[in-house]
């Protein structure tokens, strides 16, 4: 694995007036590597995420995201990530190519570049004959994939993927896997949520959070021999039932 940390949490914490939704968490990601963010809902998740991606504050603690303070360069952070958040992103009522236009747009790509990417992620995805169709009338698995590769339009260094395969069916959550494993393979890396602990398997290495500690952080394979399990499932279930 590359020792090139490229996300750096110390201490991160957030309050909702007396809730504390994240509580003092620290840890570090390293270039290339799939990091697994996992825990059951409600377990603080999304909170941290929107810290990290520049768009929540926290009440305390320190992060560093592709080199920069979250706190005082957001706008830096947000230049060098991509972002997929938990609830489908792109506009229903825009087709294919002008949702891709518009986020180009937005991602600051010239006009060639936004050409030249539609054709290669349209391309890529096998959508050529669908590109002049309404997102809305996409099954839920292809709006998932090109909401995906959209986030990856300005070649980030790192994507955050929020749950992204929510509600999806199992054969679309293995090929949405095949396409994250490809851009690993391609260096960038890639920060994702789920809550499907057999997901966990995938990652490099997994964070779990419970009640807005993280309780765990190490390789899938160490944490089952830690807690002499054959699954993450059931290191999750050891984890939860040690708090309770």
């Amino acid at each position: 694995m590359n020792q090139e940390k490229i996300i750096s949490v110390q201490n991160l914490s957030k309050q909702f007036g007396h809730f504390t939704a994240v509580n003092n968490i620290s840890f570090d990601v390293y270039k290339g590597e799939i990091f697994g963010f996992l825990g059951a809902n409600g377990a603080g998740k999304t909170t941290a995420i929107k810290m990290l991606i520049g768009i929540s504050k926290p009440t305390s603690g320190e992060s560093l995201v592709a080199g920069f303070d979250v706190k005082h360069n957001a706008e830096m952070v947000k230049k060098n990530i991509g972002y997929m958040s938990q609830k489908f992103s792109m506009y229903d009522d825009l087709t294919i190519k002008e949702n891709i236009t518009f986020f180009g747009g937005i991602y600051g790509l010239s006009r060639n570049k936004i050409k030249e990417k539609t054709a290669q992620l349209v391309s890529e995805l096998g959508l050529e004959n669908e590109i002049n169709k309404l997102v809305g009338a996409l099954p839920l698995g292809w709006k998932q994939k090109l909401s995906f590769s959209v986030a990856l339009l300005h070649e980030p260094k790192i994507v955050f993927l929020d749950e992204p395969t929510g509600g999806v069916d199992p054969i679309t959550r293995r090929q949405f896997w095949e396409m994250i494993y490809a851009q690993a393979d391609k260096g960038t890396t890639i920060f994702v949520t789920t809550h499907y602990m057999d997901e966990a398997e995938y990652c490099d290495r997994v964070s779990i959070m419970v009640e807005g500690k993280i309780e765990a952080l190490d390789t899938p394979k160490n944490l089952k021999q830690q807690y002499n399990v054959t699954s993450m499932n059931e290191v999750f279930l050891q984890l939860a039932r040690n708090i309770e």
